[in-house]
């Protein structure tokens, strides 16, 4: 079966930029973090104008999710963008330490 579904985006963590990362087309989406000991604190998400509604922030906030519930970190949330999105995706209520939704 073919469809017109773009290729899942590759989600990349640049540890050194304190942010995940997806390239498209020589432009960066990302969305920060500050690491604390316990926790992992996401700050702002950014997708250049060309790249909006490609469903890359979602997959950004997705990535740091799972990766925070891999490693048994908690995540609070200051990310507008993320807070919204976590709305409607329950299912990573064990992993948000604030704000709650």
């Amino acid at each position: 079966m073919t469809g017109d579904r773009e290729p899942a985006p590759v989600v990349l963590e640049n540890r050194e930029a304190s942010r995940y990362e997806i390239e498209v087309d020589g432009e960066v989406a990302f969305l920060a973090y500050e690491p604390r000991r316990r926790s992992i604190v996401l700050v702002h998400t950014e997708v250049p104008p060309t790249l909006r509604g490609r469903g890359l922030g979602e997959a950004l906030a997705r990535h740091a999710l799972d990766d925070a519930r891999a490693e048994g970190t908690r995540v609070i949330v200051q990310c507008p963008f993320v807070q919204t999105w976590l709305r409607d995706h329950p299912e990573y209520a064990d992993v948000v330490a604030w704000p709650r939704f």
